[in-house]
């Protein structure tokens, strides 16, 4: 279970967290708070969202801030990619092997006394949990909490069950290889061992259902306590005492029972069939009904209505519908939180269309604002959103502190302050914000959900989001519906003077004639547009194609070009030659899928010099079209 707070954090002297973002203040006032004291109240929460103090009793959560931090936590988890689940379950299953190789070994030392052989059976439990690893039977709780929350997808609960328990059963079956070829335990403890095993197997089935079920209970109720804990020393008692029932009251737990399984079949004592049937599927079963049931829907159902109400993005918005929830495969979006510098009652009055420009250095990517600007003056009721995404180590170290979260907040705000002084100039209103989270890529879909976007305008270079899109996952984001349209800005300076824009009968060229109309109205560009033709014989063709396609988008006076050499790449090449910017629409498979697999179907322009604006639609194609074409 990855530890998803920082609870070590300093508490601030203020016992009232205000909503997340609200920094509307009459600073003039003398009796406005402390600008300092703001910030250090708006940040007071986790780098995920969840609370790092409480609200009402500093050194104690309510039931809703206890669930808050299980599902940043989970959020976290499932958010994991399969590789990182895997072999964090795999080590989990082998810390078990400790538990399994202690107990048996004090039993046999002891004479088999009951207390005297358990007192070390949450040695393996308290490596896991303090350590951060993933473990099944404590894994029921923090996604399901997630799915129950609708979240995440039941398929994306499946898969990362599946996942962490095929780990689990790996690293166990490991490590009774180890102890049953290895020499590591006696004689005496082997015969123990066999004896548990056998015992194991011979209990009747709803028997073994019954104990684990009451063993999935002690396990989901750690980690609804361990996350109501503030430091290392009440988890380690609080997971010692906790587990060291399973061993005095009789019950089974599904990895140890696969264990003591396996180590059997080493031994040639039993089927691995039999084994599985009568003996780690009832313990398994009786474990996750345990788990889930009389621990998390009760614990779920104790929280109010608000227990997500300060960390959602929308309310209920965030939520997947029911269909995503019980078929698709989604999984926790991002639950950190967006700290807006500026005003919503500013926006109030430009509402109707949404332009969300994600940054990563605003030092460098002005060019990105002045275009997100140009397009915005020219939209009725437009306003843009510039959104500093800040991105941390993927896992915080436990000395990362709020005071160190609170100057990246304040950094970005100063930084932020020459954004909005420089989008004042084009008399659009600009709303400012910053995020602090370990991801950067998946943040800019999520970024535009939370903030409606119409339209989505970004960088494209080494330095820029893209660039780290290739180690998150992108294909996750953006095989499903795009959440806008996106424009896509390879700066080389921003000269639209003299605009090529290649033509193809597809939505996405349709929004570059949108900002072709636009720039051509704000700078008085020359616009060229360029129809590829197969041959000379479908010349005529081309040209009657860019006259028709010309008068539907408003661009009649634009020059055309027809090339009938049929090669598309040269075509665009030869024409950036004398122009100062290029537009180009997706492919059929989708721009922003090739961007991300740095895989672009018109691989010139990685060579051509011109600034480019690579433009998406957001369409209702199936995630088959997306990945493959059509």
């Amino acid at each position: 279970m990855a530890d998803g707070d920082d609870s070590d954090a300093p508490p601030a002297p203020d016992a009232q967290h205000p909503p997340e973002g609200d920094t509307d203040v009459d600073l003039a006032s003398p009796d406005a708070p402390d600008p300092e004291e703001s910030v250090r109240e708006a940040i007071e929460r986790s780098r995920s969202g969840a609370p790092a103090v409480g609200s009402v009793v500093r050194d104690r959560f309510t039931s809703n801030e206890i669930f808050q931090r299980i599902i940043a936590a989970a959020d976290e988890e499932i958010t994991s990619g399969s590789r990182e689940l895997f072999f964090s379950a795999l080590a989990a299953g082998f810390a078990i092997t400790i538990t399994f190789m202690l107990y048996v070994s004090l039993t046999a030392t002891t004479d088999g006394d009951p207390i005297l052989s358990a007192l070390l059976y949450p040695l393996g439990f308290i490596y896991i949990i303090i350590g951060g690893y993933q473990l099944y039977t404590e894994n029921t709780l923090p996604p399901v909490a997630l799915t129950l929350e609708r979240l995440a997808s039941i398929p994306a609960l499946l898969r990362n069950w599946s996942v962490v328990l095929a780990g689990n059963f790996l690293g166990g079956a490991l490590g009774a290889a180890a102890l049953a070829f290895g020499g590591v335990i006696s004689p005496e403890a082997a015969e123990v061992a066999v004896y548990l095993g056998e015992k194991g197997v011979s209990t009747p089935w709803w028997s073994l259902f019954s104990k684990a079920a009451f063993a999935g209970l002690v396990v989901a109720g750690v980690v609804w306590v361990e996350y109501a804990a503030r430091d290392t020393i009440s988890r380690m008692v609080v997971v010692y005492i906790a587990f060291l029932a399973i061993p005095l009251g009789g019950l089974y737990h599904s990895v140890v029972s696969f264990t003591e399984m396996t180590y059997l079949v080493f031994q040639g004592s039993l089927s691995v069939t039999t084994g599985l049937w009568e003996f780690v599927l009832p313990v398994l079963l009786g474990n996750t009904i345990g788990g889930v049931v009389l621990v998390t829907v009760v614990n779920y159902f104790q929280t109010t209505e608000h227990r997500l109400a300060s960390a959602r993005f929308e309310g209920s918005d965030r939520q997947l519908s029911i269909r995503e929830w019980l078929f698709g495969g989604f999984v926790g979006r991002s639950y950190v939180p967006l700290i807006d510098h500026t005003s919503e009652e500013a926006l109030a009055e430009a509402d109707e269309y949404r332009i969300v420009v994600p940054i990563s250095n605003p030092r460098t990517e002005t060019n990105l604002v002045d275009l997100a600007c140009t397009l915005a003056s020219r939209k009725p009721g437009a306003s843009v959103h510039v959104v500093h995404i800040v991105q941390m180590p993927d896992r915080t170290p436990r000395g990362y502190r709020v005071d160190q979260h609170e100057r990246i907040v304040e950094d970005s705000d100063e930084l932020m302050a020459d954004i909005r002084e420089r989008a004042a100039g084009y008399d659009v209103p600009c709303e400012t914000s910053t995020v602090v989270s370990h991801r950067s890529f998946e943040e800019l879909f999520d970024v535009a959900k939370r903030k409606r976007a119409d339209l989505m305008v970004m960088g494209w270079g080494d330095d820029r989001l893209w660039s780290n899109g290739r180690a998150e996952r992108p294909l996750d984001e953006l095989t499903n519906r795009l959440p806008s349209d996106v424009l896509v800005f390879r700066d080389r300076g921003l000269d639209a003077s003299r605009i090529l824009l290649p033509v193809a009968d597809n939505p996405h060229a349709d929004l570059n004639a949108e900002v072709a109309r636009i720039l051509r109205q704000t700078a008085g560009s020359e616009v060229t547009l360029l129809r590829v033709v197969d041959s000379p014989d479908d010349h005529e063709a081309g040209e009657q194609f860019l006259a028709d396609w010309a008068a539907d988008h408003g661009l009649e006076d634009a020059t055309f070009r027809v090339d009938d050499s049929g090669d598309v790449e040269s075509a665009i090449a030869n024409g950036c030659g004398d122009h100062t910017l290029l537009l180009i629409g997706a492919t059929s498979q989708g721009l922003l899928a090739r961007l991300a697999q740095n895989a672009l179907h018109y691989d010139i322009v990685q060579d051509v010099d011109t600034s480019m604006i690579l433009a998406e639609r957001a369409t209702d194609r199936s995630i088959l079209e997306r990945l493959f074409g059509r």
